[in-house]
């Protein structure tokens, strides 16, 4: 068996979609083969670290790698498959930049499902999806997440509503400030299914406002005083509710 292969900063974890198990090798993907062979000069002998959102982490040895591909046989688990908070995130597009560090940070932060929602005052009209999937995928590669977070289509705010569980409490971070502090919605949230919801860049219109406001599972929260980025306030609202009523507490 090879040395461990690493990289900057600590070992080398790729999210796949296979089963993984004892004696299991399976064929990595394309993107994977490049960064393994051109990227970190990987070969055989060398190990990685794969999980796949359902078996745990596993210590895999590169049993191939070459013209043909690279191949990984899985040797032992190094960790379970720890579970996901039981948190959404719902929020309206934002520019490209802003919405990649979005994603990312969302992740890292222990969202287990991210839906974008298109509002009335929403700039952006289409999401990549596909973007949105990569960025996810890498952030929990590198921050020792087991999971990657369920990354949906975009909707409509309408349709956003209409086809709303009406068992999992929505916290709608509402800039007007007339609103419930987020800990303390947070803090009530405990145990049962949430999700959060921000706006775009110029906030909710009047008539969504409203229209959140008349749902017995909508509840309006303030991030506090001062008025937010749309990407700043996501991150926010999520990191107080890991603290109050996540896996930070």
């Amino acid at each position: 068996m090879g040395e461990e292969l690493t990289e900057v900063g600590g070992k080398t974890r790729l999210y796949v979609t296979s089963n993984l198990g004892a004696g299991v090798t399976l064929t990595l993907d394309e993107d994977q083969v490049h960064y393994l062979l051109h990227v970190l000069r990987a070969k055989a002998g060398n190990l990685v670290s794969l999980f796949n959102g359902r078996d745990g982490e596993w210590l895999a040895e590169i049993s191939q790698a070459g013209k043909r591909g690279v191949a990984a046989s899985c040797l032992k688990q190094t960790g379970p498959q720890a579970p996901t908070p039981d948190i959404w995130l719902a929020f309206a597009p934002v520019k490209k930049t802003p919405a990649d560090y979005l994603v990312q940070k969302a992740t890292e932060l222990g969202a287990s499902v991210l839906q974008p929602v298109f509002t009335r005052r929403t700039i952006i009209s289409r999401i990549n999806r596909e973007r949105m999937l990569a960025n996810a995928i890498e952030a929990a590669e590198q921050s020792a997440r087991v999971s990657v977070p369920d990354v949906r289509e975009g909707v409509t705010f309408d349709k956003f509503l209409a086809t709303w569980p009406k068992e999992r409490r929505l916290l709608f971070c509402d800039e007007s400030g007339d609103a419930k502090a987020m800990t303390q919605a947070a803090r009530e949230s405990r145990g049962g299914p949430a999700a959060i919801l921000t706006g775009p860049e110029g906030g909710f219109d009047p008539a969504e406002r409203a229209a959140l406001r008349a749902l017995p599972f909508v509840v309006p929260v303030t991030l506090g005083p001062r008025i937010l980025r749309a990407d700043t306030a996501a991150l926010a609202a999520l990191a107080v509710w890991q603290s109050v009523g996540g896996d930070w507490s």
